[in-house]
């Protein structure tokens, strides 16, 4: 009982800062009428820079970001593979507290891999299907439309006879802000993460208190609430699940640590779980001088903590190629530093 309540309000905070985000990519995107996003779109290399600092950034917030991004066509598959190959997941805090200088590198190294592995993923992969699956996200512009930031007047006129849509995004914000506060959901210790979190769901808020209705409705509601969050939540929690209970009965660690002649082989395959776990056995391993740095290395590009739950959501085939194109470079990254002993 006490597994499930934790992969609830990690399944939670997972879905709630999504959310969060997706109205705030929503609402920049009609605010600058598409602008960034025409800027985005005439360079596949800043959408690579841009996917790189996001997976660089430790913990899963960046990756997670990154496939909002992608979900509304922002950024490319192949920026994507960056950001995936780029993010350690949670086990960048611990790498970065176990060996800093180490760690550093391994960071600037991925990212690198991960703006090459980007750039060839858009070269030789095709994106018809991708550009298909996700044609009904793409964000909506309408040249009439007007959304004021601070409606002039009353801040809060659109309170005079708040419609039910606004109530409940607001409560639902309302919820992830509470339980980010006091603990219960995300970090229960004050951390960055914890702070972004809640710095987003304050603008969140701001947003859906001056939103005119028909913003509202259309965008947030309709394109985000009613298509999005339930799918997100549902894959989410299911995942994180059956994974915790799978690795509850195996003992992962001991038997890597028992075959070691094929830790490299065991690394990239562990990297395929979304979970920001069992890529702790290779950080422990090479802590411990048990496994040489190109096998965590293998293992940080395969890997990406949380970030790809919720592109499982959304697209199964888009969760399994990212994972294809991780395993192919991880595997080539890993047996070229065998080769010379890296």
């Amino acid at each position: 009982m006490k597994m499930i309540i934790e992969v609830l309000k990690h399944s939670l905070m997972i879905t709630g800062f999504v959310f969060v985000m997706m109205l705030i990519v929503e609402y920049i995107n009609v605010q600058t009428k598409g602008l960034w996003q025409h800027n985005l779109s005439e360079s596949k290399w800043k959408q690579y820079l841009l996917a790189g600092v996001l997976g660089a950034i430790p913990g899963c917030l960046g990756a997670f970001t990154a496939v909002t991004l992608f979900s509304h066509r922002i950024i490319s598959f192949g920026a994507v593979v960056t950001t995936m190959i780029a993010t350690s997941g949670d086990e960048a805090f611990v790498m970065l507290a176990m060996f800093p200088q180490k760690a550093i590198l391994l960071t600037g190294i991925i990212f690198l891999i991960g703006i090459v592995a980007g750039f060839l993923t858009d070269k030789f992969v095709p994106q018809k299907h991708f550009a298909k699956r996700f044609s009904h996200n793409e964000l909506p512009l309408h040249q009439e439309e007007k959304c004021d930031c601070v409606p002039p007047g009353n801040f809060f006129s659109n309170f005079g006879k708040p419609s039910a849509p606004r109530i409940l995004i607001l409560v639902i914000i309302g919820l992830l802000f509470l339980g980010t506060i006091t603990g219960e959901i995300g970090p229960q210790k004050w951390n960055w993460v914890r702070i972004t979190i809640l710095l987003t769901s304050f603008l969140a808020t701001m947003i859906v208190i001056t939103v005119p209705e028909h913003f509202l409705e259309e965008h947030l509601w309709d394109h985000i609430v009613k298509i999005h969050i339930h799918r997100i939540f549902l894959w989410t929690f299911g995942t994180l699940l059956v994974v915790h209970t799978l690795l509850h009965f195996i003992d992962v660690e001991n038997w890597i640590a028992g075959n070691l002649y094929i830790v490299l082989a065991v690394a990239v395959l562990v990297g395929i779980i979304p979970e920001s776990g069992p890529h702790l056995v290779f950080v422990t391993l090479f802590a411990t001088g048990s496994i040489p740095f190109s096998i965590l290395l293998a293992s940080s590009i395969v890997q990406d903590g949380h970030g790809m739950i919720p592109l499982l959501a959304e697209s199964k085939r888009g969760f399994l190629s990212v994972k294809g194109v991780n395993i192919v470079f991880g595997l080539l990254v890993g047996v070229l530093g065998l080769l010379i002993g890296f």
